[in-house]
C-alpha cells in the first residue's frame, strides 16, 4: 500500500473545503479509497444478487441479459455528460448525487411488481454507476498528479476489497436467511449514508477547474490514441464485466452449486483482484505497464479456459482468483493514461474512453445471454477468455508512463 503523508496540496491545489480547513493529499487519498470501496460493496452485493434477480423476475438468460443491457446502456448515455456535469458541480458533489440515485435504485431492485416498471429503474442505476465512476477515477488521478505517486491501483484495490466484502457479506446475510429485498434495502441506505460522509475529505476543486478549462469538459468521441486506450479498456471491460454478472449463475446453474458457496466465487475473483491492485502501484513502478497488461491478459485467459474445460468446482475457485488477479492492473493503467494524453480535462479523458470500454457492456449481455439461449452458459463465457486475449495482443500500443520501467 502507498505510504501516506501530512503534507498538504501544492499552492495551485491548496483548495478550502467547505468546513474552511485545506484537503490534505493523505485525507484525500483515504475518502477516494473509501469512495472506491464503497462501489465495490455495492457492485458485489448486486453480483451475487443477480441470480435473484432471475428468479424473481422469472427471466430467461435471454431477458436477463436484456436488463444487464439496461444497466450498460443507462452507464453509456451518461458518459455522454458525465464530464459537464463534473465541471458544473464539482467532483465532491457530483460523487453524493450519483451515490443517492444509486443507492435508491438499488434498494427499489426487487420491489417492482414487474419486469417492465424494473427496466427504467435499472437505466437510472446505470447512469448513476457511470458518473460514480468517472468521478472517483477523475479524483484519484488528480491525487496521482499531485502527489506525484502512483496510486491507481491502490485505489481500485480498494474497490475490489469493497466487492469481495460485498459478495461475502451477501452470502452471509443469505445463509442468515435475511430476505433479499431487506439486504439489498440496506446496502443502498448504507452506501447513500457512506458516500456522503467520505466525500467531505475529498478535493473540493481540482486545480484543471481552477484553471478554467471548463470548456475542455464537454463529451467528444474519442479519437488516435484516446480511441485505441478505449478499445482496450473495451476488451478488459467486456471480460470483467462478465465475470461480475455471470460468475455466481455459471457456478450455480453449471457447476451446480448452492447459491451462498457460489458468492465464493465472486469472492475469490474481487480478492484476488484486491490484492493485485493493493500491490500494483508497485509493480507499475518497477515494470512497463504494457508487460503487465499482456502478462496479466495471458493468465486471465488461461485460467478461464481451464475453468470452462473442467467444469470442477476448485479449479472454478482456483480460476476465478487467477482471472482476477490478470485484469486487475487493466483498469487503473488505462484509465490512467487517459489523462496523459493533452487537450482535454481529466474528466472527460475517462468519460471519452470510458464510453468505447463500456460498450462491452452493451455488448456483453445480449451476446451472452443470446450464446448461453443457444450453447449454454460455458459457451457463452467464452467472452472473457476473448477479451482477456485481445487485452493480452494490445497492450503493446499503451504509452510508456513516468511511473514504469
Amino acid at each position: 500500500m502507498a505510504r501516506e503523508t501530512t503534507r498538504t496540496l501544492p499552492a495551485a491545489a491548496r483548495l478550502p473545503a467547505r468546513s474552511g480547513a485545506p484537503t490534505s493529499l493523505a485525507g484525500a487519498r483515504w475518502a477516494a479509497r473509501a469512495q472506491f470501496a464503497a462501489l465495490g460493496l455495492l457492485s458485489g452485493v448486486w453480483g451475487v444478487h443477480i441470480p435473484t434477480v432471475k428468479q424473481q423476475y422469472g427471466l430467461s438468460e435471454a431477458w436477463l441479459s436484456l436488463l444487464l443491457l439496461t444497466v450498460a446502456l443507462g452507464a453509456v448515455l451518461s458518459l455522454l455528460v458525465a464530464g459537464r456535469v463534473i465541471a458544473r458541480l464539482g467532483v465532491r458533489r457530483a460523487t453524493r448525487l450519483a451515490a443517492i440515485l444509486m443507492g435508491s435504485m438499488l434498494t427499489l431492485a426487487l420491489q417492482w411488481p414487474a419486469l417492465g416498471w424494473m427496466l427504467p429503474s435499472m437505466l437510472l442505476f446505470g447512469a448513476a454507476m457511470s458518473l460514480f465512476d468517472v468521478a472517483i477515477n477523475t479524483e484519484g488521478s488528480a491525487l496521482e498528479a499531485l502527489g506525484s505517486q502512483a496510486i491507481m491501483s491502490n485505489l481500485h484495490g480498494s474497490f475490489s476489497l469493497g466487492g469481495m466484502a460485498g459478495a461475502a457479506l451477501a452470502a452471509l446475510l443469505i445463509r442468515l436467511h435475511w430476505p433479499a429485498g431487506l439486504q439489498l434495502a440496506a446496502v443502498g441506505l448504507l452506501i447513500a449514508c457512506w458516500v456522503s460522509l467520505a466525500a467531505r475529505g475529498m478535493l473540493a476543486r481540482h486545480p484543471q477547474e481552477a484553471a478554467g478549462e471548463a470548456g475542455a469538459a464537454h463529451f467528444s468521441w474519442p479519437r488516435g490514441r484516446l480511441l485505441v486506450l478505449g478499445l482496450l479498456i473495451f476488451a478488459a471491460m467486456s471480460a470483467e464485466g462478465a465475470m461480475y454478472d455471470w460468475s455466481v449463475l455459471y457456478l450455480k446453474q453449471e457447476v451446480l452449486l448452492p447459491q451462498n458457496q457460489a458468492a465464493l466465487g465472486y469472492a475469490a475473483f474481487a480478492g484476488a483482484m484486491a490484492v493485485a491492485r493493493l500491490l500494483g502501484d508497485r509493480l507499475r513502478e518497477r515494470h512497463a505497464e504494457a508487460l503487465l497488461l499482456k502478462v496479466g491478459g495471458g493468465l486471465s485467459a488461461l485460467a478461464m479456459s481451464l475453468v470452462l474445460l473442467t467444469g470442477h468446482p476448485a479449479v472454478a475457485l482456483l480460476g476465478y482468483a487467477l482471472i482476477g488477479a490478470g485484469l486487475a492492473l487493466s483498469a487503473p493503467i488505462l484509465y490512467n493514461a487517459s489523462t496523459r494524453v493533452p487537450g482535454t480535462t481529466r474528466a472527460a479523458a475517462i468519460a471519452a474512453v470510458t464510453s468505447v470500454g463500456y460498450s462491452g457492456f452493451l455488448l456483453g449481455p445480449p451476446l451472452i445471454g443470446a450464446l448461453a439461449q443457444g450453447f449454454g452458459l460455458s459457451w457463452a463465457l467464452c467472452v472473457v477468455v476473448l477479451g482477456s486475449a485481445l487485452l493480452a495482443w494490445g497492450a503493446r500500443f499503451v504509452p510508456a508512463s513516468s511511473h514504469g520501467g
